[in-house]
Parts: structure tokens; sequence; C-alpha cells
């Protein structure tokens, strides 16, 4: 499995925080600053756009870093990924999460 698959499953590599990081893309920090304040109606600022991905070392978002439940849980659990937890088919935040972003449960099952 790729080290760039966070701990749900999500391609890190495909997140635009992690774009901008590794390219040091200011204008897709601000964009993407901009879009996530408008959809979580909070005071997200480009400075806050730095994320080297969920299971690597570096930096993280504020919501990787210490609001990601999932995160939390994994990194608890010391699993790889939720693809290793023996609950995985029983977690209902991980199951809730998956209903609508079947890309990751596929990362999960690769």
């Amino acid at each position: 499995m790729k080290n760039s698959i966070a701990y749900c499953g999500l391609d890190c590599e495909t997140c635009d925080a992690y774009q901008a990081t590794i390219h040091d893309d200011q204008a897709l920090r601000e964009k993407t600053a901009k879009l996530w304040a408008q959809l979580n109606n909070a005071p997200i600022l480009p400075e806050h756009i730095n994320c080297e991905g969920c299971r690597g070392g570096g930096r993280k978002t504020v919501y990787c870093e210490g609001m990601c439940g999932i995160r939390q849980c994994a990194l608890q659990k010391g699993v790889a990924t939720c693809g290793a937890c023996p609950e995985r088919e029983t977690c209902p935040m991980l199951g809730a999460f998956l209903a609508n972003n079947p890309d990751a449960a596929k990362n999960l099952n690769g």
C-alpha cells in the first residue's frame, strides 16, 4: 500500500493541502483555504493549508493533526490503516465515512 494512503483510505496525493505543501503553491493554499472555510463555516486561512500526509511525518492540517477521529483511533490502535483494523467492518465512524468515499474503501482493500 502506498504511504500516501491515509488511515481512512483517502489518497493524500490527491488532497489540495498536500499538493500545495509539496509544491509550495501559495495560490492553491489560498484557493483551498477559501473553499474549506466556506464548506466548514470556519476561519481557515492559507497558513493552515500545510500537510505532508496523514501517515507520514511532518506537517498536518489542524483537522488531520488533532480533530480527525479516524486518524486518532488508528494511532491509538497502532494499525497501518483502518484496513488492518479487526473492527473495520463494525466501526460506525469508518462505515459512515466510507459510505461517502468509495475510492477510500477501494484503497483500504488494496
